[in-house]
């Protein structure tokens, strides 16, 4: 019987981000709370830019975008912050940038399939090709034990299993 497998990726469904951020817009744009604080939301490219005209509000913006990107799906491990998540001043206004990560870096590639031979069943192998991580095995069974694994470590990226075979 040949191996199965599957794959583990890190990868952004960017028209979910792209509502979320639309989503958000409109919230801040609607709230009384926002009004007349020079409050918004945009998505420029791989990065989405708040601003406000205090470190509280665009604080504030930056939880109701959380907010709207959970409920779409979109894991908050994806958003990289500039200046550790604090709004930097830039004139009147405070501004605060978040990079989208995607893909699987090679050290966080090599950590978790060092987790995977350490503590996953022993005819399980990892793989790693390129910013992905491909998992093979005879039993099926081992696979979806690899997957609960996965899931119950607190890792510092999101991933997710695709390609299952």
């Amino acid at each position: 019987m040949a191996d199965s497998s599957f794959d583990i990726v890190s990868k952004i469904d960017h028209q979910e981000v792209a509502n979320a951020v639309n989503q958000a817009a409109k919230e801040i744009s609607q709230r009384y709370d926002f009004k007349n604080v020079g409050a918004s939301v945009e998505l420029s490219g791989s990065s989405i830019k708040m601003a406000a005209n205090s470190e509280e509000r665009c604080l504030a913006v930056l939880d109701v975008l959380q907010t709207k990107l959970v409920k779409r799906g979109v894991s908050l491990k994806h958003l990289d912050y500039s200046n550790d998540g604090e709004p930097r001043a830039s004139g009147k206004e405070y501004r605060l940038e978040a990079a989208l990560t995607e893909g699987i870096s090679s050290e966080n590639a090599k950590k978790v399939s060092k987790i995977i031979r350490d503590e996953g069943p022993k005819g399980v192998k990892p793989q790693i090709q390129g910013d992905e991580l491909r998992v093979t095995s005879k039993s099926r069974d081992d696979l979806q034990a690899v997957q609960r694994l996965l899931k119950s470590k607190d890792l510092d990226f999101a991933i997710q299993f695709t390609n299952y075979r």
